[in-house]
């Protein structure tokens, strides 16, 4: 059962402590969040929160959340509820909320509403995209280069995140002879499902892994640690699981991209739409390396890393 909780008393209603200059003709705003699962994932749904709690402490705003918010029922229900608490400014965190707020954003006019890695259109609405292809191509790059057996693999959610097709492609421009095996859980938090297919993999030869599902990651970093093997981090650093298993993480900012967004939104300047976050807008990078990476391995993909800030053309682009 999702429920509001009440944060300064720790969840709810966290209430405004002064004005900020950014903010001061906005102190009518308040912003809600609705997020999948719970806020204690260690991934997604924590850096959501996270992010909530920025804006309400850099910017002095009213925020409220909820939690387990994963139909169109319970949509609705919060969506109700925020409008009587006088939310205008609503974050669903996740792709499942961009049809779901397509159906209601013309209800509340007054209400901007976010959704992420979704397609939108309309005048009170905006999707927030993740632009993994070039992350998974750097996670590739290191992968294949780091792999004693010359087999890696990725541990994916759904066929559609682009980072999985960045990693096959980055692992293969690396090194042509690395054999990349790519399965899917089918959702973002079957831990079961996802360390089965870690065990699978592991007869096939995998010795570097690359997890991209932020519900059953941390678990898999665990197996991997286990077994003296090599993953990359994915969503959020995972560097404190273990510096001589984890090589890297493709790291997604999101508490960093929620007060972009809120700044612009006080600001009367958040466009709608669909809007596409990479590298260049700092809100994607990769973690610091591991020691048992070399150093000219680390060397040369910084440089890569910076020539794509830089350019915006990948190593196989150049």
């Amino acid at each position: 059962m999702s429920f509001f909780r009440i944060s300064l008393i720790v969840t709810l209603l966290l209430i405004s402590i002064g004005c900020s200059t950014s903010t001061e003709t906005n102190m009518s705003t308040k912003v809600g969040l609705l997020l999948p699962s719970n806020i204690d994932d260690q991934g997604w749904n924590s850096k959501g929160y996270k992010g909530l709690l920025n804006i309400h402490s850099k910017m002095n705003v009213d925020v409220f959340y909820k939690e387990e918010i994963n139909s169109m029922e319970k949509v609705n229900d919060a969506i109700l509820e925020y409008e009587k608490l006088g939310v205008n400014l609503v974050f669903g965190h996740g792709k499942m909320y961009a049809m779901k707020f397509l159906e209601l954003k013309d209800q509340y006019p007054h209400m901007h509403f976010i959704a992420f890695n979704g397609d939108v259109s309309g005048k009170n609405i905006t999707s927030l995209h993740f632009e993994g292809y070039a992350m998974g191509f750097f996670a590739g790059m290191l992968a294949s280069e780091m792999s004693e057996t010359n087999v890696i693999g990725v541990i994916a959610a759904y066929p559609w995140q682009p980072e999985v097709e960045g990693f096959v492609e980055g692992s293969q421009y690396q090194n042509q002879d690395v054999d990349v095996i790519v399965n899917y859980v089918s959702s973002w938090g079957n831990i079961d499902k996802a360390i089965e297919l870690y065990n699978e993999m592991k007869l096939e030869g995998v010795d570097v892994f690359y997890p991209a599902g932020d519900g059953y990651h941390i678990p898999v970093i665990e197996e991997v640690r286990k077994h003296g093997l090599y993953v990359i981090g994915y969503a959020g650093d995972q560097s404190d699981l273990g510096q001589s298993t984890v090589l890297t993480s493709t790291i997604q900012h999101v508490d960093q991209l929620y007060e972009l967004v809120a700044e612009e939104f006080f600001n009367g300047k958040l466009s709608t739409g669909n809007r596409y976050f990479d590298f260049a807008e700092g809100v994607i990078s990769l973690g610091e390396f591991s020691p048992e990476v070399p150093e000219d391995i680390q060397v040369m993909i910084s440089d890569e890393v910076q020539r794509y800030i830089d350019t915006g053309k990948l190593p196989n682009e150049k």
